[in-house]
């Protein structure tokens, strides 16, 4: 353009381009960037692979990867497809614009920026589309391996008589194909209203007709795919209605009311026909052109959902439930009852009446105290830090904060024995580094247990497996602990090299290399790559730590391993160890469920098996986890050495177990291939029992009228010991029930009635696998006025009692701490025994010692040094007729002076530690003095008892 101003034309402005090195660097960095986020993506998928392969679990991961794959891609393409034909064909039938209006001139600027584009824009929204629905339906893999393996339960619901498999298999599939279909009619339809617009079909402002016939055809025909699949919504919301929340008398219920039955079910049989009456006059505009029979057919339907799907409902449950609701209500309520108690394996539960108080004389009660349960005074919630004080050894060891309970055969009887495993502590490593985390500290070493039933005379436990290397009454075992609940962290193993620290005894330390069959190889430098990556953490990829022999363990808590090869159990909170066959395997109890067994009332599982033990110590199940069926279906064990993880097919009636085992063939051994060492070991899992116990608070109940009154409505009370405001956990004890010739191990917990604390019921379920009544639970219900004291009453008795508050008093001593451990509950000739250990932390050891023991019968109460003491108190006799040592202590004082004197000695014995600790050798002389009295009276005290004698 000429300078108009005359002058000299200016310099022009010239915009520069990048020089070819700067566009070949800019290439090269972004093919690194793909490059790099492509391998991010490689390594979890391949370092995935090889774990399940190190585990011997590959078809999981296939199955698993084929199923979501194949989901992914058919939705995906069924999606795009819809999309697609839809704006294919909205595009065909545009009307010519010879005739253009002004609204479609308007838009013609749209039509020709996008017309050189129209093949990569539609590629573009289907692929968009496609790729979304293709994610959401992968996800739906848990539901298409049911659905297409279902295994009939051979129940059927009492209203519609469908087998229980087509709700808990199929309804969820079919529920997700019709939400799959609504996505895509309405989407179809929004995108063919949209091109049609665009192309003319569809006019908003112009004179004359709005829409062309041909676009008039097509949206009808989508419109009445549309209407279709609400008539199809109509039909499966009337099954639905069996496994529908409810709140008749429980946020939680489930099934059908009656004016589910009277209202709701035929105003939705009516309301199916409707729709498909109003679909088929959308079809008919294929033929008559126009929108008046099908605008009116739907205004008819929506009218009807109004009135017959809404109001005429809320008149039946006005007028006819509510002046009359339990009369109108009991078949219901008794429909829900049943399949509550069936869903949940409590239908058999056998209820006794029990008194709550007894007849018997004291000397019989005395002597029967002794004979109906092997009462465990050593708590696992409470010895925790006894255990690691007394063993150990290292700092890089700890025990968990809740030990477990067991039974062992010691000097040839099986008894309650207390057991933690001695596993590496990351934190207590000497001098943290790389090295030492993932190399050097790898594992950790041996068993330690004690009686459950007795402690030593200075109330430490009384050990049967200890030391470390450890030794006592459990034999030779592999005593290396790789695998555990608390090694979280990965370890890199097996190359010569790098020695691992295996333990350290009194000639120094010992080192090891891992020879086990477990972990992935790192000979590969693809393979380390993937890891570095994986993990975070580069120097896998390039350190010379690793050598051709190094494999890397991880995903090492029993757990993680058993969720990871069965993605599709729910896992038990508690995890114990046990020693089986020379290995110490962990034991993990896991269980299926299913939200859709009809009539079943449903429970959170989150909530349901929450107490005072999961706050910190123990896991709770599946947090927020919806469930009204349940099985403890499959025993897992996980090798504690190499990790390897087996499932155990337990409960082989149960069809979902079943259908899994379908979808995934030959990952669950049969019940046959249990060992019956490990038989020994297995037990009632804790998280079905509180789940179980918190149904039986209503569903005791087996006749309507009583569940709808609500008078029999129990709670389970809160830990008396504890100050979270939880509730009391269960506590495994081996006990003889009312009707049962000997003890049996069980799991027990008490029922409270509502919001009072007197004792409402006592339940135990019998624990022991190897038994014949595995599983059977019994009910001891006590008279509803009964006045017998709950475990919240009991507690206050023990802390109101003038005698026991100055004793306890006495024991908080020169800064002591008093802890109260697991208060037990023990069916007793008609009435209940309380007994609680209480331990004593002095102040120079900062770890529990049993010192005494609560007990309580009756009106009666005793606080004494041993259980034996308590028992002869609380009963007022001179002891029982059993020449087996009191229980409580391993070595019983003849009578109470020797029990005094043993009590000074222990306090003298405290007050010397805590002077030696001060350097305090004039206070260190006098406590040994007294050490020395006390027990030279105590030796005066058993002569003199054994010359009576």
């Amino acid at each position: 353009m000429p300078d108009r101003g005359g002058g000299p034309p200016g310099p022009r402005m010239r915009v520069g381009r990048p020089s070819r090195r700067t566009r070949t660097l800019l290439m090269t960095v972004g093919v690194l960037a793909v490059l790099a986020i492509a391998f991010v993506m490689f390594a979890g998928f391949w370092t995935d692979w090889l774990w399940y392969r190190s585990v011997h679990y590959s078809s999981v991961f296939t199955t698993t990867l084929w199923t979501k794959i194949g989901l992914f891609f058919v939705f995906a393409l069924l999606m795009a497809a819809a999309i697609g034909v839809n704006i294919y064909f909205a595009h065909r039938l545009r009307p010519p614009l010879s005739a253009m209006s002004v609204e479609q001139q308007s838009l013609d600027r749209y039509r020709m920026g996008i017309a050189p584009y129209k093949k990569w824009s539609l590629l573009a929204i289907c692929s968009l589309v496609g790729l979304i629905a293709g994610a959401s339906a992968s996800s739906q893999w848990r539901t298409w391996l049911l659905w297409v393996n279902a295994t009939q339960f051979g129940t059927k619901d009492p209203q519609f008589h469908m087998d229980v498999a087509f709700y808990a298999f199929d309804l969820p599939w079919y529920r997700f194909l019709l939400s799959f279909g609504f996505a895509a009619v309405v989407l179809s339809l929004f995108a063919a209203a949209l091109v049609h617009y665009l192309y003319g079909g569809l006019r908003i402002t112009s004179p004359g007709s709005r829409a062309t016939a041909a676009a008039t055809g097509h949206l009808s025909v989508l419109l009445g795919l549309f209407v279709s699949l609400k008539a199809v919504a109509y039909w499966l919301d009337r099954y639905s209605l069996a496994v529908k929340a409810g709140n008749l008398k429980s946020s939680n219920w489930t099934g059908l009311r009656y004016v589910d039955a009277n209202a709701y079910l035929p105003a939705k049989t009516i309301l199916f026909a409707i729709a498909i009456i109003c679909a088929l006059l959308f079809f008919a505009t294929l033929w008559r052109r126009t929108w008046s029979l099908p605008l009116i057919g739907f205004g008819l339907m929506v009218l009807s959902a109004i009135l017959i799907g809404g109001l005429y409902p809320a008149i039946v449950q006005k007028f006819q439930v509510q002046p009359n609701e339990a009369a109108k209500e009991t078949p219901y309520i008794q429909k829900n009852i049943d399949a509550t108690r069936k869903a949940y394996g409590i239908d058999n539960t056998k209820v006794t009446e029990y008194s709550g108080t007894s007849t018997s004389a004291k000397q019989t009660l005395r002597d029967d105290a002794d004979t109906t349960a092997s009462v465990r005074l050593l708590d696992p919630n409470v010895v925790s830090p006894t255990f690691q004080q007394l063993q150990q050894t290292k700092s890089y060891y700890a025990f968990p904060s809740t030990l477990d309970v067991d039974r062992y055969t010691v000097a040839g009887q099986e008894q309650d024995t207390v057991v933690g495993l001695r596993e590496l502590n990351v934190k207590g490593i000497p001098q943290q580094n790389w090295i030492n985390d993932h190399f050097k500290y790898t594992h950790g070493y041996g068993v330690v247990a004690a009686k459950g039933t007795s402690v030593q005379s200075n109330g430490s436990p009384d050990f049967t497996e200890s030391d470390l290397p450890a030794k006592g009454e459990l034999g030779d075992y592999e005593q290396r602990i790789y695998y555990g609940e608390q090694t979280k962290q990965y370890s890199i193993v097996g190359d010569s090299s790098t020695k691992e620290i295996d333990y350290t005894d009194d000639n120094g330390e010992k080192s090891f290399t891992y020879t086990g069959n477990s972990g992935v190889a790192l000979k590969n430098p693809v393979t380390r790559a993937a890891y570095a990556v994986a993990f975070g953490e580069p120097q896998i990829f390039y350190s010379g730590a690793i050598g051709s022999d190094s494999k890397i363990l991880y995903n090492r808590t029993p757990k993680e391993r058993v969720e990871a090869v069965a993605p599709w159990l729910t896992i038990d909170g508690d995890v114990y160890p046990a020693v089986v066959n020379h290995r110490i395997v962990w034991i993990v109890d896991a269980y299926t469920t299913s939200n859709g067994y009809p009539y079943s009332s449903r429970t959170t599982l989150g909530d349901t098996t929450a107490d005072s033990l999961t706050n910190g110590q123990r896991a709770v199940l599946a947090q927020q986890n919806q469930v009204n069926y349940i099985r403890n279906s499959v025993k897992a064990t996980v090798d504690a050495y190499t990790g390897e993880v087996t499932l155990y097919q337990w409960d082989k009636a149960d069809p979902v177990l079943k259908t899994w085992m379908k979808a995934f063939p030959g990952t669950v051994q049969p019940k046959s291939a249990i060992s019956s060492e490990l038989m020994a070991h297995l037990r009632y899992p804790q998280d079905l029992f509180k789940v179980q116990r918190q149904l039986l608070t209503k569903y005791h109940v087996t006749e309507a009228s009583t569940f709808y009154s609500g008078s029999e409505v129990w709670q389970v009370p809160d830990d008396p010991a504890a100050k979270t405001g939880k509730s009391v956990p269960p506590y495994y004890l081996s006990l003889k029930m009312p009707g049962q010739s000997s003890e049996a191990f069980s799991l027990t917990t008490t029922f409270t009635p509502n919001r009072r604390d007197n004792l409402g019921a006592f339940m135990a379920v019998d624990a022991d696998a190897t038994s014949s009544d595995y599983g059977a639970i019994r009910l001891l219900k006590l008279p509803s006025n009964t006045t017998v004291s709950g475990p919240q009453q009991v507690q206050s008795l023990f802390n109101s009692d003038p005698d026991v508050a100055e004793k306890i008093r006495l024991l908080k001593g020169g800064d002591s701490t008093v802890e109260y451990g697991n208060l037990l509950t023990v069916p007793l000739d008609g009435g209940l025994l309380y007994v609680e250990p209480v331990y004593v932390r002095g102040a120079g050891t900062n770890y529990p010692l049993l010192k005494k023991v609560l007990v309580h019968y009756g009106d009666s109460t005793a606080f004494e040094n041993t259980l034996g003491q308590a028992l002869d108190k609380v009963f007022g006799v001179n002891g029982g007729t059993s020449t087996s040592p009191p229980a409580g202590t391993t070595t019983p004082p003849a009578n109470s002076t020797v029990a005094q004197a043993l009590d000074d000695a222990q306090k003298a014995y405290d007050a010397g530690q805590k002077a030696l600790k001060a350097g305090d050798w004039q206070a260190y002389g006098v406590a040994q003095k007294d050490l020395a009295d006390a027990l030279k009276r105590a030796k005066d005290a058993e002569n003199q008892a054994q010359k009576q004698g």
